[in-house]
């Protein structure tokens, strides 16, 4: 550590100068008595509810069918408290942001908190469809032990799925912090406000982008790179960007899509049963039954020891 006082004299102006942007810069600092939702109390929830989506997989072992219901009880009451207070901060902050100062944001954040709740079980039913799809589509996979554990498309998918419900019930917020915890944590970034059929699989993962308004069917199967995008973005007469309109393409019910693909446009819609091959560029409907593939490239090996078979020399 260094030793010289004197530079340390030159901080209190240094805090002046960056305070100062506090009211130049008011879109990037949040001050005031009505704190936001923490990303650390935020990760924590998701813990939480990993563990009742998942008993035994997560922090608590040895749980069994004679000690699950008070592990779980314990969770949820947990969960209730947890998500009113964020839930509450968030509401707060929106009421504030649109004037409406006589909203009960407290009583509204746990009814939101109860029926959040009251989804679980059916969650979980399409999340076993989920790990099933897993199972089914990767040979790799031994069990659906190891998919719970180790695949990180059934984490980002369980995480979209808890964020698609507290989007459902209109919570501002909180479930993009949770889709963007995970799309951190594996590479996978799917928007909480997607509609995505049960039966889905990624295989391997990373770099996949899931848009807002996709429409994805049952049983779909994604490869890692794959991007479901917007093509454009609608402009209204101020050259301002058109929020709220489909701008992300439908995929249909078993379609597959392999590695690096791009599928762009609202309007774009991939038919049932359609395959689409690695690296293609899609920006129009795709029929149903449909293989799409680029064409197979030209490949030049170039080396002093590389000959073609039969003998001779490669022409480059």
């Amino acid at each position: 550590m260094a030793t010289d006082i004197r530079l340390k004299e030159g901080l209190p102006e240094i805090t002046e100068a960056i305070v100062a942007t506090y009211t130049e810069c008011r879109h990037i600092n949040h001050l005031g008595h009505k704190p936001l939702p923490g990303r650390d109390a935020i990760v924590d929830i998701l813990t939480d509810l990993m563990e009742v989506i998942y008993p035994g997989y997560v922090r608590r072992q040895n749980l069994h069918m004679g000690n699950v219901e008070y592990h779980v009880g314990d969770l949820v009451d947990g969960l209730h408290d947890k998500l009113t207070q964020q839930i509450t901060r968030v509401l707060r902050h929106e009421s504030e942001e649109h004037c409406q100062p006589d909203t009960d944001c407290e009583a509204l954040a746990q009814q939101t908190a109860i029926t959040f709740l009251r989804r679980l079980p059916e969650l979980r039913n399409t999340l076993e469809l989920d790990t099933q799809a897993a199972f089914v589509g990767d040979p790799a996979a031994k069990n659906c032990h190891e998919i719970i554990l180790c695949y990180p498309g059934l984490e980002a998918i369980t995480v979209y799925r808890l964020a698609h419900e507290l989007m459902l019930l209109r919570v501002p917020l909180i479930p993009r912090m949770m889709t963007e915890f995970a799309h951190s944590k594996t590479g996978i970034d799917i928007h909480p406000g997607a509609r995505i059929g049960h039966s889905f699989f990624i295989d391997h993962g990373t770099g996949v982008v899931v848009g807002e308004t996709c429409d994805i069917g049952n049983h779909v199967k994604l490869y890692q790179g794959v991007t479901l995008g917007a093509l454009s973005f609608p402009r209204d007469a101020d050259g301002n960007i058109i929020r709220g309109a489909k701008r992300h393409p439908t995929l249909e019910d078993d379609v597959v899509v392999y590695a690096n693909a791009t599928i762009l446009g609202g309007k774009t819609v991939i038919g049932h049963h359609a395959v689409i091959g690695s690296s293609v560029w899609i920006t129009e409907s795709v029929a149903p039954n449909t293989v799409v593939t680029i064409e197979k490239p030209q490949l030049r090996i170039k080396g002093p020891e590389t000959k073609p078979p039969g003998g001779g020399a490669y022409q480059i």
